[in-house]
């Protein structure tokens, strides 16, 4: 039994051990070393941190969320399904060498101007970007590199890669020529399973610049797996394909 010299009861909030006033009790919160509050403390402190850094990066790209994983193998060997890719607004740390439309920058350098600058990005000249086929919000974005800016109009029969264009003889036997809007031609690296064109193989039109979601920037191989098991996003079949001249594609699709 334990004499007290006055009449306050452990309870009382004239206790000395008890935490007094807001700066008090965050005190004894960020202070406290056992008990429920202890996990509590941990808990919250990781969730912090989290929304911290996802915070940061998304002040830093201007896209949310800032981080897709990869999905296929349309993009190997420069990019692997499971790899983590972080991916900033095409607009927001814009090249000179961006073709520019309706006076602002498009942000992305495609490969054939890439290839005279001795420039390279992810192993290959020409920016990688990620964006919505035809601009269709519902479908999941594709993660590919921009080859060719075509304008409106534009015979870009002759510009293109004659490996990646089937068994076009023209403009008149070649997709989406003329253009039929300014726009990016894309393509997948893969050299196996993506020998031509996303605009030959109809998985899109030319790509406006406003389907850009952004450009990628830097990948963290393993870490898309964990995203990946975590997406509920439903498959995305791949598009109809001409079966006289075109071969279809597996292509990579990036999961917000």
């Amino acid at each position: 039994m334990t004499d007290r010299t006055d009449d306050r009861r452990p309870g009382d909030s004239s206790d000395p051990d008890r935490p007094s006033g807001v700066l008090g009790w965050l005190r004894w919160f960020r202070t406290v070393d056992s008990g429920p509050m202890l996990y509590v403390r941990d808990l919250l402190t990781s969730v912090a941190l989290v929304l911290f850094l996802g915070a940061t990066l998304f002040v830093i790209s201007g896209v949310w969320p800032p981080m897709v994983a990869i999905e296929s193998g349309s993009m190997e060997p420069n990019m692997e399904r499971g790899d983590l890719v972080f991916v900033v607004d095409n607009e927001r740390f814009t090249s000179e060498a961006a073709p520019v439309t309706e006076g602002g920058s498009t942000g992305v350098v495609p490969a054939d101007v890439a290839r005279t600058r001795g420039e390279a990005n992810f192993g290959a000249p020409g920016d990688v970007i990620v964006f919505r086929p035809n601009g269709n919000t519902g479908r999941t974005p594709v993660i590919h590199r921009a080859m060719l800016w075509v304008e409106e109009g534009e015979n870009w029969y002759d510009r293109a890669a004659p490996g990646a264009i089937g068994r076009a003889d023209d403009c008149s036997e070649l997709e989406h020529c003329p253009a039929p809007h300014a726009g990016f031609i894309t393509k997948g690296d893969n050299t196996r399973t993506n020998t031509r064109y996303d605009q030959v193989t109809r998985l899109s039109a030319p790509v406006r610049p406003e389907w850009i979601v952004g450009t990628a920037e830097l990948r963290v191989p393993y870490l898309g797996h964990v995203r990946l098991l975590l997406s509920t996003a439903p498959a995305v079949d791949d598009p109809p394909v001409a079966a006289d001249r075109r071969t279809s594609t597996v292509r990579d699709r990036a999961v917000a």
